[in-house]
């Protein structure tokens, strides 16, 4: 599982999501990547996920948010229905 924020240097909340995602990301034990979408990589990622305006985040291919910022509470809900999915995945495989 992977939490990417999409970020640009101009962006005065991008730092702020940038921090919750990395924070939660770490409480959770997922993988964190920031997307400087001020790159041409950046952008071609950005958009391929359709997102336009910063910040913006992703879960496991998911956009969660598009140009604004989330709570606290409503990121770890979805890192967590996530993970819920993931484990019945898992144990179904068994």
């Amino acid at each position: 599982m992977e939490l990417k924020v999409f970020t640009l240097p101009t962006c005065p909340t991008c730092p702020v999501a940038k921090k919750l995602a990395s924070d939660i990301a770490k409480k959770f034990g997922i993988a964190f990547k920031e997307v400087n979408m001020a790159t041409e990589q950046g952008l071609k990622e950005g958009l391929s996920y359709d997102i336009q305006s910063t910040p913006s985040i992703v879960i496991d291919d998911e956009v969660i948010v598009r140009g604004r910022l989330v709570s606290r509470e409503r990121l770890e809900e979805e890192v967590k229905k996530r993970i819920k999915r993931w484990k019945e995945r898992a144990s179904a495989e068994i």
